[in-house]
Protein backbone atom coordinates (compact mmCIF):
# COMPACT_ATOMS: atom_id res chain seq x y z
CA UNK A 1 0.00 0.00 0.00
CA UNK A 2 1.04 3.81 -1.03
CA UNK A 3 1.07 6.78 1.10
CA UNK A 4 1.28 9.50 -1.99
CA UNK A 5 0.31 12.48 -0.03
CA UNK A 6 2.28 14.73 -1.81
CA UNK A 7 1.63 15.13 -6.05
CA UNK A 8 4.11 15.95 -7.70
CA UNK A 9 2.94 14.53 -11.23
CA UNK A 10 0.36 17.31 -12.79
CA UNK A 11 1.79 17.55 -15.93
CA UNK A 12 0.29 14.52 -16.44
CA UNK A 13 -2.92 15.55 -15.05
CA UNK A 14 -3.90 18.30 -12.37
CA UNK A 15 -6.42 18.25 -9.74
CA UNK A 16 -9.55 19.77 -10.38
CA UNK A 17 -9.19 22.86 -9.53
CA UNK A 18 -12.05 24.75 -7.00
CA UNK A 19 -13.38 27.02 -9.96
CA UNK A 20 -14.17 23.74 -12.34
CA UNK A 21 -15.79 21.98 -9.26
CA UNK A 22 -17.93 24.61 -8.87
CA UNK A 23 -19.03 25.16 -12.15
CA UNK A 24 -19.40 21.32 -12.98
CA UNK A 25 -21.89 20.96 -10.45
CA UNK A 26 -23.63 23.73 -11.49
CA UNK A 27 -23.43 23.13 -14.99
CA UNK A 28 -24.47 19.33 -14.93
CA UNK A 29 -28.70 20.36 -14.52
CA UNK A 30 -29.22 22.04 -17.44
CA UNK A 31 -26.02 21.01 -20.17
CA UNK A 32 -27.28 17.40 -21.01
CA UNK A 33 -29.15 18.18 -24.38
CA UNK A 34 -28.18 18.50 -27.57
CA UNK A 35 -26.60 21.87 -28.28
CA UNK A 36 -28.08 21.62 -31.96
CA UNK A 37 -32.17 20.70 -30.95
CA UNK A 38 -34.58 24.36 -31.71
CA UNK A 39 -36.30 22.74 -27.88
CA UNK A 40 -35.97 24.82 -24.66
CA UNK A 41 -33.38 21.90 -23.52
CA UNK A 42 -31.17 22.35 -26.21
CA UNK A 43 -31.43 26.21 -26.28
CA UNK A 44 -29.83 26.08 -22.67
CA UNK A 45 -27.48 23.68 -23.40
CA UNK A 46 -26.56 25.91 -26.79
CA UNK A 47 -25.97 28.93 -23.95
CA UNK A 48 -23.54 27.21 -21.72
CA UNK A 49 -21.60 26.11 -24.77
CA UNK A 50 -21.45 29.45 -26.13
CA UNK A 51 -20.28 30.73 -22.89
CA UNK A 52 -17.62 28.12 -22.29
CA UNK A 53 -16.38 29.54 -25.40
CA UNK A 54 -16.51 33.06 -25.06
CA UNK A 55 -14.89 32.41 -21.59
CA UNK A 56 -12.30 30.19 -22.91
CA UNK A 57 -11.38 32.79 -25.48
CA UNK A 58 -10.87 35.48 -23.03
CA UNK A 59 -8.89 34.07 -21.27
CA UNK A 60 -6.33 32.62 -24.16
CA UNK A 61 -7.06 36.57 -26.15
CA UNK A 62 -8.53 34.94 -29.26
CA UNK A 63 -11.41 35.46 -31.03
CA UNK A 64 -14.73 33.46 -30.33
CA UNK A 65 -15.29 32.25 -33.82
CA UNK A 66 -11.42 30.60 -33.63
CA UNK A 67 -12.58 28.17 -30.43
CA UNK A 68 -14.05 24.95 -30.45
CA UNK A 69 -13.85 21.99 -28.24
CA UNK A 70 -12.63 18.53 -28.58
CA UNK A 71 -13.52 15.08 -27.03
CA UNK A 72 -10.07 15.25 -25.33
CA UNK A 73 -6.46 16.95 -26.08
CA UNK A 74 -5.00 14.14 -28.05
CA UNK A 75 -8.00 14.29 -30.44
CA UNK A 76 -7.65 18.38 -30.77
CA UNK A 77 -3.93 17.84 -31.51
CA UNK A 78 -5.32 14.94 -34.04
CA UNK A 79 -7.96 17.47 -35.76
CA UNK A 80 -6.16 20.91 -35.66
CA UNK A 81 -2.84 19.43 -37.38
CA UNK A 82 -4.85 16.82 -39.71
CA UNK A 83 -7.03 19.57 -41.08
CA UNK A 84 -4.33 22.14 -41.82
CA UNK A 85 -2.30 19.05 -44.01
CA UNK A 86 -5.97 18.15 -45.09
CA UNK A 87 -6.79 21.62 -46.25
CA UNK A 88 -3.31 21.47 -48.47
CA UNK A 89 -3.54 18.23 -49.97
CA UNK A 90 -1.78 19.48 -52.92
CA UNK A 91 1.17 19.99 -51.51
CA UNK A 92 1.18 16.45 -50.91
CA UNK A 93 1.78 14.58 -47.26
CA UNK A 94 4.74 15.43 -45.70
CA UNK A 95 4.59 16.93 -42.02
CA UNK A 96 7.57 18.11 -40.22
CA UNK A 97 7.82 18.15 -36.67
CA UNK A 98 10.00 18.07 -34.05
CA UNK A 99 11.94 15.11 -32.74
CA UNK A 100 10.60 15.95 -29.13
CA UNK A 101 7.02 16.03 -30.46
CA UNK A 102 4.34 14.15 -28.28
CA UNK A 103 3.19 11.02 -29.88
CA UNK A 104 0.01 12.37 -30.85
CA UNK A 105 1.83 14.43 -33.09
CA UNK A 106 4.14 11.52 -34.23
CA UNK A 107 1.37 8.87 -34.48
CA UNK A 108 -0.63 11.80 -36.74
CA UNK A 109 2.01 12.77 -38.73
CA UNK A 110 3.10 9.20 -39.52
CA UNK A 111 -0.46 8.12 -40.40
CA UNK A 112 -0.84 11.54 -42.72
CA UNK A 113 1.98 9.91 -44.75
CA UNK A 114 5.52 11.01 -44.84
CA UNK A 115 6.78 12.45 -41.55
CA UNK A 116 9.99 14.56 -41.24
CA UNK A 117 11.52 14.29 -37.80
CA UNK A 118 13.73 17.93 -37.23
CA UNK A 119 16.42 17.85 -34.30
CA UNK A 120 16.96 19.79 -31.72
CA UNK A 121 19.47 20.71 -29.27
CA UNK A 122 20.81 19.41 -25.59
CA UNK A 123 17.98 21.25 -24.29
CA UNK A 124 15.23 19.62 -26.50
CA UNK A 125 14.93 23.02 -28.72
CA UNK A 126 14.17 22.91 -32.71
CA UNK A 127 17.14 23.62 -34.77
CA UNK A 128 15.93 26.76 -36.68
CA UNK A 129 18.33 26.15 -39.44
CA UNK A 130 16.44 23.18 -40.16
CA UNK A 131 13.39 24.91 -39.99
CA UNK A 132 14.58 27.15 -42.57
CA UNK A 133 15.74 24.80 -44.89
CA UNK A 134 12.46 22.60 -44.76
CA UNK A 135 11.94 20.52 -48.34
CA UNK A 136 9.34 21.20 -50.77
CA UNK A 137 6.45 20.55 -50.70
CA UNK A 138 5.92 20.08 -46.72
CA UNK A 139 2.28 20.44 -46.01
CA UNK A 140 2.73 21.57 -41.84
CA UNK A 141 5.44 22.21 -39.60
CA UNK A 142 3.98 21.12 -35.92
CA UNK A 143 5.86 22.44 -33.30
CA UNK A 144 5.07 22.23 -29.54
CA UNK A 145 5.18 25.49 -27.44
CA UNK A 146 7.06 23.35 -24.53
CA UNK A 147 8.26 19.90 -23.87
CA UNK A 148 6.11 18.18 -21.66
CA UNK A 149 8.64 15.79 -20.66
CA UNK A 150 11.88 18.82 -19.95
CA UNK A 151 9.95 21.21 -19.92
CA UNK A 152 11.98 23.58 -22.54
CA UNK A 153 10.53 25.85 -24.08
CA UNK A 154 9.96 26.29 -28.50
CA UNK A 155 10.71 29.56 -30.15
CA UNK A 156 7.46 28.89 -32.32
CA UNK A 157 7.49 32.93 -33.44
CA UNK A 158 10.97 32.14 -34.68
CA UNK A 159 9.81 29.13 -36.04
CA UNK A 160 6.51 30.57 -38.20
CA UNK A 161 9.21 33.58 -40.06
CA UNK A 162 10.92 31.01 -40.76
CA UNK A 163 8.41 28.39 -42.77
CA UNK A 164 8.06 30.34 -46.41
CA UNK A 165 4.46 30.33 -45.94
CA UNK A 166 3.81 26.71 -44.12
CA UNK A 167 1.37 26.26 -41.67
CA UNK A 168 2.36 25.86 -38.25
CA UNK A 169 0.32 23.89 -35.69
CA UNK A 170 1.06 24.23 -31.94
CA UNK A 171 0.30 21.84 -29.30
CA UNK A 172 0.34 23.81 -26.12
CA UNK A 173 -1.11 21.23 -23.95
CA UNK A 174 1.47 21.56 -21.74
CA UNK A 175 1.67 25.41 -21.49
CA UNK A 176 -2.16 26.16 -22.13
CA UNK A 177 -2.70 28.32 -19.05
CA UNK A 178 0.54 28.25 -17.26
CA UNK A 179 2.14 30.74 -19.98
CA UNK A 180 0.66 33.57 -22.93
CA UNK A 181 0.00 31.96 -26.27
CA UNK A 182 3.22 31.94 -29.08
CA UNK A 183 2.64 34.32 -31.79
CA UNK A 184 2.74 32.75 -35.39
CA UNK A 185 0.41 29.97 -35.24
CA UNK A 186 -2.82 28.55 -37.61
CA UNK A 187 -4.02 25.68 -35.56
CA UNK A 188 -3.08 25.57 -31.90
CA UNK A 189 -4.32 22.45 -29.50
CA UNK A 190 -4.54 22.38 -25.71
CA UNK A 191 -5.90 19.86 -22.65
CA UNK A 192 -7.96 20.62 -20.40
CA UNK A 193 -6.91 18.36 -17.70
CA UNK A 194 -3.14 19.98 -18.20
CA UNK A 195 -5.02 23.13 -16.18
CA UNK A 196 -7.19 21.90 -13.48
CA UNK A 197 -10.29 21.26 -15.57
CA UNK A 198 -12.22 17.86 -15.66
CA UNK A 199 -10.47 14.88 -18.50
CA UNK A 200 -11.92 14.43 -21.60
CA UNK A 201 -11.88 17.94 -22.43
CA UNK A 202 -9.85 19.65 -25.61
CA UNK A 203 -9.26 22.62 -26.85
CA UNK A 204 -9.01 23.47 -30.85
CA UNK A 205 -8.22 26.92 -31.49
CA UNK A 206 -8.02 27.48 -35.81
CA UNK A 207 -7.05 31.02 -36.83
CA UNK A 208 -10.24 32.78 -38.88
CA UNK A 209 -7.84 33.51 -41.88
CA UNK A 210 -5.77 29.88 -41.73
CA UNK A 211 -7.24 26.75 -44.52
CA UNK A 212 -8.25 24.13 -42.60
CA UNK A 213 -10.24 21.06 -43.97
CA UNK A 214 -11.68 18.51 -41.08
CA UNK A 215 -9.86 15.73 -41.99
CA UNK A 216 -12.44 13.19 -40.59
CA UNK A 217 -15.80 12.42 -41.78
CA UNK A 218 -18.26 15.24 -41.11
CA UNK A 219 -21.75 16.93 -42.61
CA UNK A 220 -19.58 20.41 -43.61
CA UNK A 221 -15.79 19.64 -44.01
CA UNK A 222 -15.30 23.29 -44.07
CA UNK A 223 -17.48 23.70 -40.91
CA UNK A 224 -15.37 24.13 -37.92
CA UNK A 225 -17.56 22.13 -35.11
CA UNK A 226 -17.41 21.00 -31.93
CA UNK A 227 -17.13 17.64 -31.34
CA UNK A 228 -19.09 15.43 -28.96
CA UNK A 229 -18.32 17.06 -25.88
CA UNK A 230 -19.59 17.04 -22.14
CA UNK A 231 -21.02 20.30 -22.39
CA UNK A 232 -21.02 20.89 -18.21
CA UNK A 233 -17.45 19.55 -18.57
CA UNK A 234 -16.55 22.24 -21.04
CA UNK A 235 -18.34 24.66 -19.05
CA UNK A 236 -16.27 23.83 -15.96
CA UNK A 237 -12.90 23.45 -18.11
CA UNK A 238 -13.12 27.14 -19.15
CA UNK A 239 -13.80 28.26 -15.29
CA UNK A 240 -10.64 26.40 -14.05
CA UNK A 241 -9.15 28.57 -17.34
CA UNK A 242 -9.98 31.71 -16.63
CA UNK A 243 -8.85 31.11 -12.92
CA UNK A 244 -5.37 29.92 -13.68
CA UNK A 245 -4.68 32.34 -16.20
CA UNK A 246 -5.65 34.92 -13.57
CA UNK A 247 -3.36 33.60 -10.80
CA UNK A 248 -1.13 32.29 -13.18
CA UNK A 249 1.52 35.52 -12.59
CA UNK A 250 1.75 34.51 -8.90
CA UNK A 251 1.93 30.92 -9.09
CA UNK A 252 4.25 30.53 -11.66
CA UNK A 253 6.69 32.51 -10.01
CA UNK A 254 6.40 30.66 -6.78
CA UNK A 255 6.22 27.38 -8.88
CA UNK A 256 9.71 28.93 -10.87
CA UNK A 257 11.76 29.26 -7.68
CA UNK A 258 10.79 25.64 -5.91
CA UNK A 259 11.95 24.38 -9.39
CA UNK A 260 15.32 26.23 -9.59
CA UNK A 261 15.61 24.95 -5.70
CA UNK A 262 15.00 21.29 -6.95
CA UNK A 263 17.63 21.98 -10.05
CA UNK A 264 20.32 23.02 -7.61
CA UNK A 265 19.68 20.50 -4.82
CA UNK A 266 19.58 17.89 -7.40
CA UNK A 267 22.81 18.71 -9.31
CA UNK A 268 24.39 17.88 -6.03
CA UNK A 269 24.04 14.39 -6.25
CA UNK A 270 26.23 11.95 -7.80
CA UNK A 271 26.32 10.54 -11.19
CA UNK A 272 22.88 12.91 -12.15
CA UNK A 273 22.02 14.51 -15.02
CA UNK A 274 19.28 17.62 -14.95
CA UNK A 275 17.57 18.44 -18.48
CA UNK A 276 16.17 20.79 -20.55
CA UNK A 277 16.55 24.58 -20.55
CA UNK A 278 17.20 25.96 -17.00
CA UNK A 279 15.79 29.56 -17.50
CA UNK A 280 13.41 29.19 -20.83
CA UNK A 281 11.16 26.82 -19.06
CA UNK A 282 7.70 25.67 -17.73
CA UNK A 283 7.95 27.49 -14.15
CA UNK A 284 6.52 24.12 -12.76
CA UNK A 285 8.39 21.10 -14.59
CA UNK A 286 11.92 19.41 -14.01
CA UNK A 287 13.36 16.44 -15.09
CA UNK A 288 16.55 14.55 -13.98
CA UNK A 289 18.16 11.23 -14.81
CA UNK A 290 20.26 9.31 -12.66
CA UNK A 291 23.14 6.78 -13.73
CA UNK A 292 22.73 3.14 -12.72
CA UNK A 293 19.19 4.05 -11.32
CA UNK A 294 15.92 2.04 -12.77
CA UNK A 295 13.33 5.10 -12.92
CA UNK A 296 10.49 2.53 -12.30
CA UNK A 297 12.07 1.79 -8.95
CA UNK A 298 13.03 5.26 -8.06
CA UNK A 299 9.03 5.63 -8.54
CA UNK A 300 7.91 2.77 -6.12
CA UNK A 301 10.26 4.10 -3.74
CA UNK A 302 9.14 7.62 -3.84
CA UNK A 303 6.23 6.58 -3.57
CA UNK A 304 6.32 4.36 -1.09
CA UNK A 305 7.89 7.56 1.14
CA UNK A 306 4.65 9.80 0.49
CA UNK A 307 5.58 11.25 -3.17
CA UNK A 308 3.89 10.44 -6.23
CA UNK A 309 6.36 11.63 -9.42
CA UNK A 310 6.27 10.31 -13.47
CA UNK A 311 9.64 8.68 -14.61
CA UNK A 312 9.80 8.38 -18.65
CA UNK A 313 7.77 9.14 -21.52
CA UNK A 314 4.31 9.87 -20.24
CA UNK A 315 3.02 9.50 -23.49
CA UNK A 316 4.26 5.74 -24.14
CA UNK A 317 4.71 4.90 -20.90
CA UNK A 318 2.94 0.98 -21.10
CA UNK A 319 6.17 0.47 -23.92
CA UNK A 320 8.60 0.49 -21.38
CA UNK A 321 10.51 2.10 -23.71
CA UNK A 322 13.32 4.60 -22.83
CA UNK A 323 12.49 8.27 -23.67
CA UNK A 324 12.75 9.03 -27.11
CA UNK A 325 12.59 12.96 -26.10
CA UNK A 326 15.89 11.99 -23.66
CA UNK A 327 17.45 10.19 -26.40
CA UNK A 328 16.94 12.66 -28.95
CA UNK A 329 18.18 15.37 -26.89
CA UNK A 330 21.47 13.27 -26.47
CA UNK A 331 20.59 12.96 -22.40
CA UNK A 332 20.39 10.19 -20.02
CA UNK A 333 17.26 7.98 -20.84
CA UNK A 334 17.18 5.52 -17.79
CA UNK A 335 16.87 6.45 -14.28
CA UNK A 336 14.93 9.73 -15.15
CA UNK A 337 11.79 11.43 -12.85
CA UNK A 338 9.98 14.48 -13.51
CA UNK A 339 8.83 16.43 -11.27
CA UNK A 340 5.47 18.72 -11.90
CA UNK A 341 4.36 20.97 -9.36
CA UNK A 342 1.01 21.95 -8.68
CA UNK A 343 -0.84 25.20 -7.66
CA UNK A 344 -0.85 24.89 -3.99
CA UNK A 345 3.05 23.17 -3.72
CA UNK A 346 4.84 24.34 -0.88
CA UNK A 347 8.02 24.78 0.03
CA UNK A 348 7.85 22.61 3.14
CA UNK A 349 6.81 19.45 0.56
CA UNK A 350 9.56 20.23 -1.55
CA UNK A 351 12.39 20.32 0.85
CA UNK A 352 11.09 16.51 2.59
CA UNK A 353 11.82 15.65 -0.96
CA UNK A 354 14.99 16.73 -1.47
CA UNK A 355 15.87 15.45 1.80
CA UNK A 356 14.79 11.66 0.71
CA UNK A 357 15.99 11.43 -2.76
CA UNK A 358 19.73 11.34 -2.01
CA UNK A 359 19.07 8.32 -0.10
CA UNK A 360 16.50 6.82 -2.15
CA UNK A 361 19.18 7.16 -4.82
CA UNK A 362 21.50 5.50 -2.95
CA UNK A 363 19.71 2.32 -1.85
CA UNK A 364 18.74 1.52 -5.28
CA UNK A 365 22.43 1.93 -6.11
CA UNK A 366 23.24 -0.71 -3.57
CA UNK A 367 21.00 -3.21 -4.05
CA UNK A 368 22.38 -3.36 -7.99
CA UNK A 369 25.83 -3.11 -6.09
CA UNK A 370 26.94 -0.28 -7.80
Amino acid sequence: MTNAAVYFDTASAEPLHPAARETLLAALEHGYADPRRLHGPGRNARLLLDNAREAVAGALGVRRDEVTFASSGTRAVQRGLLGLAAARAERGRRIAHGAVEHQAVTDAAAWWGEPLEVGVDAYGRIDLEAVRSLPSPTAVLALQSANHEVGTLQPVAEAAELTGGVPLFVDACASMGRLPLPDGWDALAGSAHKWGGPSGVGVLLVRHRARWLDPFPAGDPFARTDEAVDIAAALAAAAALQAVAAEGTEVGARQRALIDLIRARVAGIPDVDVVGDPVDRLPHLVTFSFLYVDGEALVTELDRLGFAVASGSACAVDTREPSRVLAAMGALTHGNIRLSLGREATRAEVERFLDVLPGVVRTIRDRAGL
